[in-house]
């Protein structure tokens, strides 16, 4: 069968980020230069040590990254971009995983569409999206006031369920149906936007996602190296 120029151009592949192509979590990575370089202090964000066991248990508080940002105001919004470019050059970009870039590079090189949909935050992935020459990805945004940081995001959360409402929303305003959708994540927390796309694929799937991707017969691809090590 003959698959028309249209027909290909409606296929949309939306990405998670961490774990998925990137190893580990992007935020992880932006924090460890945020705090080495003393642009954030330990004890705003030491609250993530109990919403990260809260995830690793499956008891995910959904608000937790509205809550953090709270001890989060005063930060520049120059001085955040800057140490989000260092942290790609340094330390993000050679954790890419190969399998990852691969996939999103030969979909791209069809025509196709690719975005990012994570609760990251957009400086975070911003120079990922330059990296790939993506644009219009979906990811978490702080609130400024006049370059300043208030404490508040401007929105809400692409964590959990909201990724998937953050998601439908897209859809709806680029004339995208879900069947037309691949979307690809590591995580069990992403299982209602999975569910909701016509082509699900589970990366690196965490234990629950496994079981699901299994139970449901979608796709599973693991990612093991990345550019670093290539």
């Amino acid at each position: 069968m003959i698959v028309s120029d249209n027909a290909k151009s409606s296929c949309v592949h939306i990405f998670d980020v961490d774990n998925t192509v990137v190893r580990k979590t992007s935020a992880e990575y932006f924090l460890r230069m945020a705090l080495h370089d003393k642009y954030i202090r330990f004890s705003q964000v030491s609250a993530l040590l109990i919403d990260w066991l809260k995830y690793k248990f499956a008891r995910p508080d959904n608000d937790f990254i509205e809550n953090i940002v709270k001890n989060l105001s005063g930060l520049k919004k120059n001085d955040i971009e800057y140490v989000a470019k260092e942290c790609f050059k340094k330390q993000l970009k050679q954790n890419i995983y190969c399998g990852a870039a691969d996939l999103i590079n030969e979909t791209m090189k069809k025509g196709e569409r690719v975005i990012f949909a994570t609760s990251s935050f957009d400086f975070i992935i911003r120079p990922l999206e330059e990296y790939f020459g993506i644009e219009g990805s979906l990811s978490t945004r702080l609130e400024y006031s006049d370059g300043i940081t208030t404490g508040n995001l401007a929105g809400y959360s692409f964590f959990g369920p909201k990724k998937k409402t953050a998601a439908q929303d897209w859809m709806n305003q680029n004339n995208i149906r879900p069947e037309n959708v691949s979307f690809y994540s590591d995580s069990y927390t992403d299982i209602p936007l999975l569910e909701y796309c016509g082509n699900p694929v589970a990366v690196n799937p965490d234990r629950l996602l496994k079981q699901t991707a299994k139970k449901h017969n979608w796709k599973i691809l693991q990612f093991k190296d990345v550019l670093g090590n290539s």
